[in-house]
């Protein structure tokens, strides 16, 4: 899945189920949304953008990439993140999606 951080290049965020997390790379650092996944559930529990990385918009990156992954396969997410929570609350069209917030 590629999205575009305020109108730059597209980002890849690619599951890296090994370290159970989705990643974002650019210039040599590493954004990540963390995850502990379970069947067909999935606990975001933590997005992380390196400080030099931040003002590009990449958060919000991560979480259309996440939850547009976990959308299409059809995962029900439960959602323990902060900043997620915001995302999702301020983007309806994620609101419909199978998801719980603990």
């Amino acid at each position: 899945m590629t999205e575009q951080a305020n109108n730059g290049p597209e980002i890849a965020v690619v599951d890296n189920p090994s370290e159970h997390q989705f990643e974002a790379h650019v210039d040599g650092r590493v954004a990540l949304v963390s995850y502990i996944r379970n069947g067909n559930t999935v606990i975001l529990t933590h997005t992380e953008v390196p400080k030099e990385l931040q003002g590009r918009g990449l958060g919000n990156v991560l979480a259309r990439g996440v939850l547009d992954q976990a959308k299409r396969a059809g995962w029900n997410v439960i959602v323990k993140c902060p900043f997620l929570t915001k995302f999702i609350e301020r983007h309806p069209e994620y609101r419909p999606m199978p998801q719980r917030q603990s």
